[in-house]
């Protein structure tokens, strides 16, 4: 089994910046794919970024290519998502999920284990 834990959501205005931080823990492996998700009310959760735990390759969705980063600390077991010049439309829960095979994909259903989430609402 594998725990995720997301935590620095909040209120931000557009054009702010917030740092979501995962922090793994129990069964992990260098070989993960980590990846963060969003859902926003009444709408499909959707893909926002990936990164493969070992190898550091990185993915993203186009709504948030150029703004977000996102990146891990191996030694802390912590993959973060730096959101800049945030708009109305990122509001949403964020979900952070690890894949077991490591291959990076864009499909929810390709992950094995979710956090909870945590909230981002960015007003206009």
């Amino acid at each position: 089994q594998v725990q995720l834990v997301e935590s620095g959501g909040g209120l931000v205005q557009a054009g702010g910046s917030l740092r979501l931080s995962c922090v793994a823990s129990g069964r992990t492996a260098s070989n993960y794919a980590m990846a963060w998700f969003r859902q926003a009310p009444g709408k499909e959760r959707e893909f926002v970024a990936t990164v493969r735990w070992s190898a550091g390759n990185t993915y993203y969705a186009e709504s948030v290519k150029g703004r977000f980063t996102i990146s891990r600390d191996n030694a802390r077991n912590t993959v973060f998502l730096q959101m800049n010049s945030l708009k109305p439309e990122d509001t949403a829960v964020y979900y952070c999920a690890a894949e077991l095979f490591g291959t990076g994909r864009t499909t929810p259903t390709m992950y094995d284990y979710w956090g909870q989430g945590t909230q981002v609402t960015v007003s206009s």
